[in-house]
């Protein structure tokens, strides 16, 4: 039996009839694809992934990266094969516009043939979305010089790329950054600096399947008396590649190798740049590395990435959820064991209304994740090429707005579905030799990615829902209220009335916001953070219903709604209710 990855039928209708996708390829940017073409790619990429990506899965958890005795990392082989195979497709350059040598494809497309690598081995697949996001962090934002020095490498696979922020000492606080940057003059590619300092949790930071790697490195460039600046305002942006342009290898050094629980075959270092141990670029030492936009403008243009690539852990948790849904519907069809019928023989796990009720929660969660991501990939689409300025700016409005929702919900509901994948599969479910115990290993980490669920709540109630006054909300209020009423006309009031009554009550919480204060929506920036996404599940759900119009999609939504959308009106309630003390750890233990 062929295993299914990411279900054809369920993509088709997200992309054509809920997205409308053909609407968006009617745009001179798409005009090269039509429906034909993308279904060809999307199928394409399905293969791929079976063929190149699969088979490699559990091998990849089990042959960790190594460092070896002269500092290099070593991954295994079988991720280079499959991510060259990637690359040579098209797919590592498919995003970008044909000036560069990409295809010119629609975020949305690109994010769908995306899921499949993940769904097939999310490790592997890292590196390509990494690079991805570092490519275009430089075509947005480096110089023509820079460009054309380093981005051809990243889309044709001869280099791979990381983001270097976190540091051993800071972890997410950036405003602590240490590493530093010294002014070293002007070449062809523009302001030369020599690095200094240390990066930890470093994907793909070093390895040995692609020819160099292009770090791009967070770093504060010192003031005049030699001190680093303080804040977040001081960082800037450097590239800086593992090998210089002419080959010569640059002063970064593996100290060491992180071994997670997930995501095994993802090499993840410490790095070490400027130690001037074993390489010193014109025999001085310090990484060499060029500026990247203008001097402490580093964060603001790394968000560029870093939203990038919380879309991305967001599709990586969708993609897994998916997976582990997919192996529990074959285990429970295939599975005997019990009766329904105390006379009869045994039956079919699936049978079981107890294990139907998984399954069911399995399946709703997982495909609402999937729409959020791709809801979100066709608002990035839109503000890039919409018609007009005003739609661009809309649609970047409701697009942050919805970001940590997309990164954070995805990743902790995802879980949720691996958890349940487990206990489908019973004791067989938490033994090594079925995929679900590794897909939640990897899965588990995806809460912890780009920016912690509670550093997401914080950014949403802090940034998105007070400094920003909520930018966005006003269009993703009348896209729900135009769902909730064509909903009631359709034979769903009652689902109508659920999705009605918890977008009110986040409403309610919303309005009263700038009189809370915050030390207290601090200990519930987390939970209202969860019901927002509980609530934009809801309305994703229901809404495809009403375009699906089978009965299949309208128990899904009315499972969903009954059964798990309650859970964001205690969300809500702990914002609007009387605040509850904490208990204070910081002193001695107790």
């Amino acid at each position: 039996m062929t295993e299914t990855l990411f279900p054809p039928d369920l993509v088709d209708f997200l992309l054509f009839d809920w997205l409308n996708l053909e609407q968006l390829l009617q745009r001179p940017q798409f005009a090269d694809h039509d429906r034909e073409s993308v279904t060809a790619l999307l199928d394409l990429a399905d293969r791929m992934a079976r063929e190149e990506f699969l088979p490699h899965y559990k091998t990849a958890d089990q042959v960790e990266p190594r460092l070896t005795p002269e500092g290099d990392v070593q991954v295994l082989p079988q991720a280079g094969v499959a991510l060259s195979a990637y690359a040579d497709a098209g797919f590592m350059a498919a995003p970008f516009a044909a000036e560069h040598g990409g295809l010119g494809l629609p975020e949305l497309v690109h994010m769908a043939a995306t899921g499949s690598f993940f769904a097939a081995n999310v490790a592997s697949a890292s590196y390509a979305m990494l690079t991805v996001g570092n490519a275009r962090l430089m075509v947005h934002n480096a110089s023509p010089a820079q460009i054309e020095a380093f981005v051809p490498k990243q889309l044709d696979g001869r280099a791979f790329g990381t983001m270097c922020l976190s540091e051993p000492q800071a972890g997410s606080s950036l405003a602590d950054v240490r590493t530093r940057a010294v002014a070293e003059g002007q070449d062809d590619l523009g302001a030369r600096y020599r690095l200094t300092g240390n990066k930890m949790w470093i994907s793909g930071g070093d390895q040995n399947i692609s020819e160099t790697i292009h770090h791009l490195v967070l770093a504060k460039i010192p003031d005049a008396d030699g001190t680093l600046p303080d804040g977040t305002r001081g960082l800037s942006l450097f590239l800086v590649p593992k090998h210089l342009p002419g080959g010569e290898r640059n002063d970064v050094a593996v100290a060491g190798l992180n071994h997670k629980m997930g995501y095994r075959g993802t090499s993840n270092c410490l790095l070490n740049f400027g130690e001037g141990t074993r390489f010193r670029p014109g025999g001085q030492a310090g990484a060499i590395g060029w500026l990247v936009g203008k001097p402490g403008q580093g964060l603001a243009i790394m968000f560029h990435m870093m939203n990038e690539a919380r879309l991305g852990v967001g599709l990586g948790a969708a993609a897994i959820a998916m997976r582990a849904h997919m192996l529990s519907v074959d285990y429970a069809r295939t599975r005997l064991q019990g009766r329904t019928d105390p006379a009869g023989a045994p039956v079919a796990i699936a049978a079981h209304a107890d294990v139907a009720r998984m399954l069911t929660r399995q399946k709703a969660i997982a495909e609402a994740a999937l729409s959020i991501i791709l809801f979100c990939a066709r608002l990035v689409d839109d503000r890039d090429t919409a018609e007009t300025p005003e739609a661009r700016a809309q649609a970047d409005r409701l697009l942050g707005l919805l970001t940590p929702a997309a990164k954070t919900w995805t990743a902790e509901w995802g879980l949720e579905v691996n958890s349940i994948a487990i206990q489908i599969h019973g004791g067989y479910g938490y033994t090594r030799d079925f995929d679900v115990e590794q897909l939640y290993r990897d899965q588990r980490l995806n809460p912890i990615h780009e920016g912690t669920t509670g550093i997401q709540g914080i950014d949403f109630v802090g940034r998105k829902l007070l400094k920003e006054g909520g930018a966005g909300l006003d269009m993703l209020a009348e896209r729900i209220a135009r769902t909730i009423d064509r909903a009631g006309q359709a034979e769903l009031t009652e689902e109508a009335q659920g999705l009605s009554a918890a977008w009110a009550r986040f409403l309610d919480v919303r309005q009263a916001l700038p009189a809370i204060p915050r030390e207290h929506w601090m200990t519930f920036a987390t939970d209202l953070l969860d019901g927002f996404g509980t609530t934009l599940a809801a309305w994703m759900l229901l809404d495809q219903a009403l375009v699906a119009g089978t009965e299949d999609r309208r128990t899904l939504a009315r499972f969903f709604i009954a059964y798990d959308l309650p859970r964001a009106h205690r969300a809500f309630d702990l914002a609007l209710r009387k605040p509850v003390p904490l208990l204070d750890f910081t002193g001695d233990a107790q």
